[in-house]
């Protein structure tokens, strides 16, 4: 069944039903420190199969029919150059562009400021994600919509040691109940503003979005959206970009 034809049948289904806007902040404006390219991009600026990183999460939100808006956070220095890369690709939904922050706590909490009032839930997303799918979209979303917030997220299949400072062994953690946190992360306007406005007055830092609703006491629904949902952060992590790709286009 191509994407159309799912697409047109999550629409039929939802005909009838109450509809839940969702607008997507797509983060792009992290230094990416640890890998950059020849001529110094940033990662979010590398080409993956001829197109810039942030290009592949962009129309992944894009064809999702649970996302109304789009909102992408860039770093200052290269929203001129991410403007002219827009131009190139006809996007079926709004697109809003916006500066990020000094930290991804700051530049979530902008992209927050940027959508519009009317939307109920929010899914905030790492560019650096870039091979998410609209199917693993459409199951964070749904899972958010009955729970107010939900992640997508892989079950850890290492065997995990809690150990000392000096590095030996205490105990082996039990790894049937641990996720390992993935982006989207999605939630309720309300909660999420809420949460975020929380998180300043404590001055609270956070390295997840899913933190801040936990700390004013919000569970998180874990959506398990498998290990290709993988975090672009090293040249080997690129490598492996291409090679998931590729299976997918052999499938």
């Amino acid at each position: 069944m191509s994407f159309t034809e799912k697409a047109n049948r999550v629409l039929r289904f939802l005909k009838g039903k109450k509809r839940h806007k969702t607008a997507a902040v797509i983060l792009a404006a992290g230094l990416g420190t640890r890998m950059k390219g020849t001529e110094g991009q940033t990662k979010q600026l590398l080409t993956l199969n001829g197109k810039p990183l942030f290009m592949h999460a962009v129309q992944s939100f894009d064809a999702s029919p649970y996302i109304d808006e789009l909102v992408l956070v860039v770093r200052r220095e290269e929203y001129r150059e991410v403007r002219r890369i827009l131009k190139g690709y006809r996007l079926k939904k709004p697109l809003r562009l916006t500066v990020g922050g000094d930290t991804r706590q700051a530049s979530a909490r902008r992209g927050l400021e940027a959508i519009s009032d009317d939307m109920e839930y929010i899914a905030v997303h790492d560019a650096a994600r870039c091979l998410i799918t609209p199917d693993m979209i459409a199951d964070v979303v749904t899972a958010a919509h009955a729970n107010r917030a939900a992640s997508a997220g892989s079950p850890v299949t290492d065997t995990i040691k809690q150990v000392t400072k000096d590095g030996y062994v205490e105990k082996t953690i039990d790894r049937s109940t641990l996720f390992r946190a993935q982006t989207p992360q999605v939630f309720e306007c309300n909660l999420y503003r809420a949460a975020t406005y929380a998180a300043l007055d404590r001055k609270q830092t956070v390295t997840d979005d899913n933190m801040l609703v936990e700390l004013i006491g919000q569970t998180v629904k874990m959506v398990d959206c498998g290990s290709e949902n993988i975090k672009v952060t090293t040249k080997e992590d690129l490598t492996l970009a291409r090679i998931i790709l590729r299976m997918r286009e052999e499938k």
